[in-house]
């Protein structure tokens, strides 16, 4: 098996620099981020007293990332346009970070990648959310192998984990698109949830579930009842009130 291209830890220099460019204001951020270290930044990005260390980075129009936010050791991170970054979130490791267009991580998040993990199998440190989709307060998602969610769905509430490594192995988490997952969800290595579903506060995701516009819940979870008219609804609202019709 081929060993994955670890990523340098970031140099004492290179954090200086990049804490000197996180004081600038934005107007200043966008041209020392394109001339010191190669970034694409679009146009009218926003970007406050935060950390961005990537080997590459691309910022398409009209992202806005907020304060004290820390993105390190990423190797590629990539926002479409519309992106919002909230504040005090953390973005550690990983080959690559996707947010889709008009995308939204609130706040005291921690989406991380452990660096050369001791597994048997390959790996896929990527982080992807789809358009239009919102990751709110307070979780822990660990993309050390593939973590994948489709468009407009939220994991909402506070305090879920998304979990792709055990001891020695890793497997991928996969959410569909239209999904509301609710507080304090547990998601194993491995776990599946379909689109067009909700998940119950607490529930514990252990393997693959199966079947549309569904209530999930329960330890472990499983499929509940068939959703009403008024639960797809719920679903189908946009996730922010800028949305295009499109996403």
């Amino acid at each position: 098996m081929a060993e994955p291209e670890s990523m340098p830890p970031t140099s004492k220099f290179r954090l200086m620099i990049l804490a000197c460019v996180a004081v600038l204001p934005s107007f200043l951020k966008r041209p020392c981020y394109r001339l010191l270290f190669g970034y694409r930044i679009g146009k009218r990005v926003r970007i406050g007293l935060s950390i961005i260390d990537a080997r590459e980075c691309q910022l398409d129009d009209d992202v806005e990332i907020g304060h004290l936010n820390v993105i390190i050791r990423v190797k590629k991170i990539t926002c479409g346009d519309h992106v919002r970054i909230g504040h005090l979130n953390i973005i550690r490791g990983g080959d690559e970070v996707r947010l889709g267009r008009y995308a939204e991580i609130m706040r005291l998040n921690e989406i991380n990648s452990i660096p050369d993990p001791d597994v048997v199998n390959e790996v896929d440190p990527r982080f992807l959310l789809g358009d239009g989709s919102l990751v709110t307060t307070g979780h822990k998602i660990d993309f050390t192998d593939r973590v994948e969610i489709g468009r407009r769905t939220i994991i909402g509430g506070r305090n879920s984990s998304l979990w792709t490594h055990n001891r020695q192995r890793t497997l991928p988490i996969v959410i569909g698109s239209l999904t509301y997952v609710g507080s304090e969800i547990r998601i194993a290595p491995g776990g599946s949830i379909p689109s067009r579903c909700i998940v119950g506060i607490g529930s514990v995701i252990t393997g693959e579930l199966s079947g549309e516009e569904q209530l999930i819940a329960g330890v472990p979870a499983k499929v509940i009842k068939e959703l009403s008219q008024e639960d797809k609804f719920l679903i189908e609202r946009k996730t922010r009130l800028d949305l295009p019709d499109n996403i």
